[in-house]
């Protein structure tokens, strides 16, 4: 059976889940906050229970995501899903409705996911301190980006992202932390960074950092 962790209730995250309605025997992990929005929309009801599991998973308790694999969810900043905004928004919420994973190997190798967070708080700097590997919100590259390609009305920040440049951006947030392998990831199409050669892709690859892609994989 497949597992499938998710990270965070909006719509990328999680719609991904109605393509393994074929009678795909999987496992799906989330919070029960996540769960429980899964639950409440019926669209997922085409997911056959027989041959689908939900489980939920409590912060700071490690489980087993694979077999040999162990992994412990933990809250980072971020916001309610887009649906689910009122007239007051907060941005930098820390609870169940955003949270990054760690993943520990055999030989105690630590690797972070982290595809959305909107800000590298100093318990999250302490935390993925030493970690073999950071992958990490790189949604955009400017705050204002979206704006100024006249494709959106609001910036990084609104939507609950760090920039990946900037004075106070991941790039320049990430420099005093030690991290033998960092990969920005969940990054949209707007964001210059994807293009091979461009300003923006040199600029974060002298900053030690990789564009992630499609298929990629990292072995611990």
């Amino acid at each position: 059976m497949h597992t499938v962790l998710i990270t965070n209730g909006d719509v990328d995250h999680m719609s991904g889940l109605i393509g393994l309605r074929e009678m795909q025997a999987v496992r799906v992990l989330a919070t029960a906050e996540i769960l429980s929005l899964i639950e409440q929309n019926p669209i997922f009801g085409v997911l056959n229970r027989s041959v689908v599991s939900f489980e939920a998973i409590r912060l700071e308790e490690p489980f087993e995501l694979v077999p040999g694999v162990r992994a412990t969810v933990f809250a980072v900043p971020g916001k309610v899903p887009l649906y689910l905004e009122g007239e007051t928004v907060v941005t930098d919420l820390v609870g169940e409705q955003t949270v990054g994973v760690e993943i520990e190997g055999s030989q105690g190798e630590r690797l972070y996911y982290i595809p959305g967070c909107a800000r590298l708080t100093p318990a999250l700097k302490a935390r993925i301190a030493g970690a073999d590997a950071v992958m990490f919100d790189g949604t955009l590259y400017d705050d204002d980006e979206m704006i100024r390609q006249g494709v959106g009305v609001k910036t990084g920040a609104r939507m609950g992202h760090m920039a990946m440049g900037g004075s106070d951006g991941t790039v320049q947030a990430f420099k005093d932390v030690a991290v033998k392998r960092r990969v920005f990831v969940h990054i949209n199409n707007t964001n210059p960074a994807l293009r091979e050669g461009s300003p923006e892709r040199r600029t974060v690859e002298a900053a030690g950092w990789e564009v992630g892609y499609d298929g990629m994989e990292l072995q611990l």
